[in-house]
């Protein structure tokens, strides 16, 4: 009978769990957030972006923030969201046994497409949503085009123009 020695490691089952853990969080988690981002609690408020007939929209959930926490910029054809949310304590006797809501500061930045203007862009700041609406330019909204032909009457053909909405 041939019996091997095998050393015991008492860090080996933590060193599997580390591991473990670490490929857990790296696979989960969003591609724009790094190692160090997971680590420090760093956060993005989430952004909607849409467009319709005659804007292009953005969404920003800033909840709890205030007006005087963010700034909001356009600069060569860039939007960008800046800001910072604290963790403001209620007194200092008070000991947190839990904080789940992400503080700290933010930058969010869109590159606009050339169809829109931040020429009378409008932003609306109520109850933590800020909506920013970017009209689109003249040139680039949908018209309906006459068409003259053989018939007795024109037919009128609507044009729609398709176009990306901004990308982070």
């Amino acid at each position: 009978m041939n019996m091997n020695v095998v050393k015991y490691d008492p860090f080996r089952e933590l060193r599997s769990l580390q591991d473990e853990m670490t490929r857990l969080f790296t696979g989960a988690a969003p591609s724009a957030f790094n190692r160090e981002e997971m680590l420090n609690g760093a956060w993005a408020p989430s952004v909607d972006i849409y467009e319709n007939k005659d804007h292009l929209v953005l969404e920003a959930e800033l909840p709890g923030m205030n007006r005087e926490d963010f700034d909001l910029t356009i600069e060569n054809n860039v939007i960008t969201l800046k800001g910072e949310r604290k963790l403001e304590k209620k007194a200092d006797g008070d000991n947190y046994h839990r904080v789940e809501r992400s503080y700290g500061a933010f930058t969010r930045s869109f590159t606009l497409p050339q169809t829109v203007s931040a020429e009378g862009a409008k932003a609306e700041f109520k109850n933590g949503v800020l909506h920013v609406s970017l009209p689109k330019r003249e040139e680039t909204k949908a018209r309906k085009i006459e068409v003259i032909g053989d018939a007795a009457e024109p037919k009128t053909i609507e044009a729609t123009n398709k176009t990306n909405a901004a990308t982070s």
